[in-house]
């Protein structure tokens, strides 16, 4: 069972995400959903039953899940497993209703706790996305078929399910198309099957996932093996489902080709950065459509057919989108509060892409995030940055910059190590900004940059108070005089110039330790 804030163990009914704006459903996880969908694209129709594994932790006497209220929910049952198997009376239910993006299950006779039990939801209608403070996330009907847009908070657009990223499950999806269409699911394919002119695809995530990373796409796709990553003895399988059926997906897969081409060095980079890859393999979606940003999945990334522009104009979120597979999507959130956790990072692992592909230092990009930062509004707390600016570009770049930061005060001896025991400690789980504060102050001693835990655990609030709980910018981040750095200003003298130094704010040169 996967770790969760002690909100969620503690009943506290109509308790509500702070982000998100939605109740939580308390008193049980879900350990895995099978969902079997039937997909029309033509009227964008869905006819679906989604099949829930739950144990609950408390009594219940009522059980919610979210769902889009645009579906009509026609049938709900309970199937009991183990001690609820031989005493059927127990999971009898007497009403379910179903508004507000919420299925609301109420029992005859109170749940006593720690059942196991299967909760099986028919459903059907036209997916849509659901409106949210920051557009509109969910399904998404296209020209040719639908995407998945599910961060933070679009999962129930087409599945029933508690929506809240601490809350991870295995996944079965059998996805029923016609046959002019492909459809490609979060997992492993693990069967295909055609029966007149329809065609039933089934992927399976056999490791605990967030509802927000669930993704399903469906269009004219067909798929291509790029190169094997090597990573340590292993090979990790990376492909591309790309357009095809006109001469514009022919133009978009040779752009496509020029514009990924390192796509399974990069595997192979983040591998030695932060650790072994943590998935079985890596796809790559390209719609024939434009797309404003690419969407993150478990093991999977979806670009526009714009992103794959043949000039290479896009390498810097190819890289970032990969890098979410170690940060984000394995190592999970507990809170959306601590996204910064995430996107700092992963907006970090690009910096550390060019420096390892071009030998441009982490530092350059920093020098001048920094200088934008300077000229915006210093009105954000990274440490909870709030609904409004929860995707605001100052988390990102802010959060690199902590990260570079970090970077420079351990050095790289103690930096990339501290780095790989996060993603590897942390592997399929979750966090908080207080794990990673706690791992800081561990390695500070353990590296003999501070001479006690007392010492260590100081310079580590002080550390992260200034970059993740002050709203004014702390000084630009230049190396500790105890430590070694492939990634910073002095080394690299010709891409951060004497008037990049002499433009420092005040109170900052390269002489500051």
């Amino acid at each position: 069972m996967s770790k969760s804030r002690p909100l969620r163990s503690t009943p506290i009914d109509g308790a509500r995400d702070p982000y998100t704006g939605v109740d939580y459903n308390l008193g049980f996880h879900i350990h895995s959903y099978d969902l079997d969908l039937d997909y029309n694209a033509g009227p964008n129709h869905l006819n679906a039953t989604a099949v829930l594994a739950i144990e609950n932790y408390r009594e219940l006497k009522t059980l919610t899940v979210d769902l889009a209220s645009s579906l009509r929910v026609s049938r709900v049952t309970l199937t009991g497993h183990g001690q609820a198997s031989t005493q059927p009376e127990l999971l009898e239910i007497r009403r379910y209703r179903h508004s507000g993006n919420k299925l609301h299950v109420t029992f005859v006779n109170e749940l006593p706790a720690d059942l196991v039990f299967d909760l099986t939801v028919k459903y059907s209608g036209n997916p849509r996305p659901l409106r949210s403070p920051w557009g509109e996330v969910g399904w998404e009907e296209t020209d040719e078929g639908a995407l998945v847009a599910g961060q933070p908070n679009g999962a129930p657009s087409w599945f029933p399910c508690d929506d809240t990223p601490d809350e991870k499950a295995r996944y079965r999806t059998r996805i029923t198309t016609h046959r002019d269409v492909t459809a490609v699911a979060t997992g492993d394919l693990v069967s295909e099957k055609a029966s007149g002119v329809k065609i039933t695809r089934e992927f399976v995530v056999d490791y605990p996932m967030s509802t927000y990373l669930a993704a399903v796409y469906i269009g004219p796709f067909t798929h291509e093996d790029l190169r094997p990553a090597t990573v340590g003895r292993k090979e990790v399988p990376v492909g591309a489902w790309l357009p095809s059926g006109t001469p514009e997906a022919k133009q978009v897969r040779e752009r496509f080709h020029h514009d990924f081409r390192a796509q399974s060095e990069m595997v192979e980079a983040y591998s030695q950065m932060f650790g072994a890859y943590p998935f079985p393999a890596y796809e790559v979606v390209v719609t024939s459509e434009e797309m404003e940003i690419p969407l993150e999945a478990q093991a999977m990334s979806m670009f526009g057919c714009n992103h794959a522009d043949g000039n290479g104009t896009w390498e810097r979120l190819i890289a970032h989108e990969l890098s979410h597979q170690w940060f984000g999507n394995s190592v999970g959130l507990v809170e959306w509060r601590d996204i910064w956790l995430n996107e700092g990072f992963a907006c970090y692992a690009e910096w550390l892409w060019f420096e390892h592909s071009q030998q441009i230092p982490a530092a350059h990009h920093a020098w001048v995030h920094y200088r934008k930062l300077l000229q915006k509004p210093q009105d954000l707390l990274l440490a909870d940055p709030g609904t409004a600016d929860m995707f605001d570009d100052r988390v990102y770049k802010r959060g690199a910059l902590t990260v570079h930061a970090l970077r420079m005060m351990l050095g790289d001896k103690a930096f990339f190590p501290l780095v790989e025991r996060w993603t590897t400690e942390h592997k399929m789980g979750l966090v908080e900004t207080r794990d990673l504060e706690n791992l800081v102050a561990s390695v500070l001693v353990e590296h003999r940059l501070c001479a006690s835990a007392e010492e260590a655990s100081e310079r580590t609030s002080a550390f992260f108070d200034a970059w993740l709980r002050a709203y004014e910018l702390p000084d630009f981040p230049l190396p500790s005089p105890d430590v070694q750095t492939n990634g910073s200003a002095e080394a690299a003298p010709l891409n951060l110039t004497d008037a990049d130094f002499a433009a420092l704010p005040a109170g900052t040169s390269v002489d500051d330790e």
